[in-house]
């Protein structure tokens, strides 16, 4: 998850796992497993339509790094839990669908977009991520990509851990 260092920012660093394009609800946790809400379930089977074992290979913290319109195909909020519940730090991704992104927001799972980053970043870079000023270092290659930053509002919402406790704080 992201953390918080100095003065409140959100920062996110890890190892990054690449996907392509269109990356649909049922390749990031397949419908059979959505008779669950368990965190630790669903984690287990993160991405497993898409990348068998992803779940066992995992390093928590890791980054995904996608393609065009990640997260397409039906509004499951599984999809985001599961990728916040095994220990994900960030997606980042060309473009998201929109349902994917508002439920990624919702349940505070840090989602950025940057075309640049999408095509730069390759498998197991290293990563490190400023959410505020929307800036992602690919600390492997020595490169600096931009994102937009997350509006106050979204911020606040993801430093509270999702809409329903920012609500009800």
């Amino acid at each position: 998850m992201p953390k918080r260092y100095g003065g409140g920012k959100m920062r996110a660093k890890g190892r990054a796992y690449k996907f392509g394009d269109n990356v649909n609800t049922d390749e990031i946790i397949p419908a059979k497993f959505l008779n669950t809400v368990d965190p630790e379930e669903l984690a287990s089977h993160c991405m497993e339509g898409i990348r068998k074992n992803f779940a066992k290979h995992l390093k928590k913290g890791g980054i995904i790094v996608a393609g065009r319109n990640f997260g397409c195909g039906s509004s499951r909020e599984h999809a985001p839990f599961s990728i916040k519940s095994a220990g994900i730090s960030c997606v980042i991704a060309s473009s998201f669908a929109r349902i994917f992104y508002r439920n990624s927001i919702n349940i505070a799972l840090p989602i950025l977009e940057s075309k640049e980053a999408s095509k730069g970043v390759s498998e197991g870079d290293i990563v490190e991520i400023d959410f505020q000023k929307g800036e992602i270092k690919n600390i492997t290659r020595g490169v600096v990509y931009k994102a937009r930053g997350f509006p106050d509002f979204m911020e606040r919402i993801i430093k509270t851990g999702g809409l329903l406790k920012y609500v009800a704080k």
